[in-house]
């Protein structure tokens, strides 16, 4: 397959600094692997934005003609508190917490996950791999790794050896860290009693008696390293070298430096072609984090209940938002840029929706292909949305003028128009009508009253009535009202 129909397309590849034409490895098939969530707690916005990102890309290579295999992980082991090599596994730190069995925990962020990207029409990848579902192929790799000289064994942990690497391979080469940097800014001594240096970081880690998540390996019973089952999944659907590799800013060191080590020293050659990596969210100028007090949860979005918010705001009216502005910059969230991005939203919905009702003229006064190969050049050029929206509102202005009568419209333009707007409007930019995102809304709201309403059963069945009243009045002051009855216990809006 050569270059798609509607003409190169060009992505920034972070590991060269460039945009480049993209060209897979086996057209018109496509590996496209994505971090996904650690299935730990509720899914935040800056999340929702790294996998909208790349939902949008999943949408135009299909769009433009490609076969994708998309690979998005859940991790549900190995990710240690701090991202550090020591300390305890977050998922097992919430089990204990909540009291629960660590894969209840599992189950139960990854359908609040699930819950998250359906209310944002975010598509489903083709393959969604589990770190635990991954053990025999992690143990593989950290044998073919030990073989190849560059990790070693201590008392039941095995490390990947960093120096060692970098005597032969670029570590740092994604990130732009130079070694000779990163061994005098550390600060990380824990375990330097097992390590040799204090860059090398576990590929398996030995478990303590207490660790509530282990398994056997041929070093003992430990669990792996966070960095290591992408490494070992993304190869084993898409091969040892595959396409494309995304996530977040934020995981471009150490986690995906780490992913590039870890492949070569097991296959002996690097596994992604290009890198693609979204930018943060900030909220008044400053990043979103819970520690800041400024994270909103997709709940608190929608209901409003936040103290930065004004009110609440639909899902698709956030989607919109985030495209108007290009994957690679930061997007900064207030309540001002909300209220116009859903008047924008509705100003576009408004004219698809008038465009069954035009009424077809004789002769055309408006370049329908003109408008078109403009929104394609701009998805062409790195997924540059914000370029994109604004040719759609050239086509806002076609639609209304014409609709007023002061544009003549032949059939087949105002087909091409219908056409153009499907495609661009609803099939790569994944909007939906706020009719049918309410839909969505309410179904992730249910999931959410649920999971409230289950809790407070529990809560009930200790004899604890004080958090379980609290759950009551607390679904109050966002106006869901709980109702008990024989069946059962339900809920209604205020």
């Amino acid at each position: 397959m050569a270059a798609p129909a509607t003409g190169p397309f060009f992505i920034t590849n972070t590991l060269t600094r460039r945009k480049e034409e993209f060209k897979p490895l086996r057209p018109p098939h496509v590996g496209l692997y994505v971090c996904g969530p650690t299935v730990y707690s509720d899914v935040h916005l800056g999340n929702v934005r790294s996998f909208l990102t790349f939902d949008v890309l999943y949408r135009w290579l299909t769009h433009i003609g490609y076969t994708v295999r998309y690979v998005r992980n859940i991790t549900d082991v190995g990710h240690l508190v701090d991202d550090v090599d020591h300390g305890e596994d977050k998922i097992a730190k919430r089990a204990r917490l909540e009291q629960l069995e660590p894969m209840e925990i599992v189950q139960k962020y990854t359908n609040g996950f699930h819950d998250v990207m359906r209310l944002f029409n975010i598509l489903p990848p083709s393959i969604e791999p589990t770190a635990t579902g991954h053990l025999i192929e992690q143990i593989e790799m950290v044998k073919r790794i030990l073989a190849s000289g560059f990790a070693y064994e201590a008392n039941g942990s095995v490390y990947f050896d960093v120096p060692r690497y970098a005597e032969e391979h670029a570590y740092g080469e994604l990130s732009g860290r130079k070694i000779d940097e990163l061994i005098t800014n550390t600060r990380d001594t824990e375990g330097m009693d097992e390590k040799r240096s204090p860059l090398d970081f576990a590929i398996w880690k030995k478990a303590e008696p207490t660790h509530l998540m282990k398994w056997p390996s041929p070093w003992g019973e430990g669990f792996p390293g966070w960095h290591l089952e992408c490494s070992a999944m993304s190869t084993k659907y898409l091969g040892q070298t595959f396409d494309i590799h995304g996530g977040g800013m934020d995981l471009k060191f150490p986690h995906h430096e780490c992913e590039i080590a870890q492949s070569v020293a097991a296959d002996g050659h690097a596994p992604v072609r290009y890198w693609m990596h979204g930018n943060m969210l900030t909220v008044n100028g400053r990043k979103m984090a819970k520690s800041e007090g400024n994270g909103f949860t997709p709940k608190e979005l929608i209901t409003g209940n936040h103290k930065l918010l004004e009110r609440g705001y639909s899902a698709m009216t956030v989607r919109f938002f985030m495209l108007q502005c290009h994957y690679a910059s930061t997007l900064d969230f207030s309540n001002a840029a909300l209220q116009a991005a859903e008047k924008g939203l509705d100003r576009l919905m408004k004219a698809m929706a008038l465009l069954p009702k035009l009424k077809p003229a004789d002769a055309d006064e408006a370049d329908i292909a003109a408008i078109e190969q403009r929104c394609l050049a701009a998805m062409n050029d790195d997924l540059n949305t914000p370029v994109m929206i604004a040719e759609l509102f050239e086509a806002v202005r076609t639609i209304n003028s014409g609709n007023d009568g002061k544009l003549r419209l032949t059939a087949s333009s105002i087909e091409k128009l219908r056409e153009m707007m499907q495609n661009m409007v609803r099939e790569v930019l994944g909007l939906r009508d706020e009719a049918d995102a309410a839909k969505g809304d309410d179904n992730a709201l249910d999931a959410l009253v649920q999971e409230f309403i289950r809790l407070r059963t529990e809560a009930k069945g200790r004899k604890d009535f004080a958090t379980s009243d609290g759950i009551r009045d607390r679904l109050a002051t966002i106006g869901i009202i709980l109702k008990d009855t024989k069946e059962g216990t339900a809920w209604e809006r205020a």
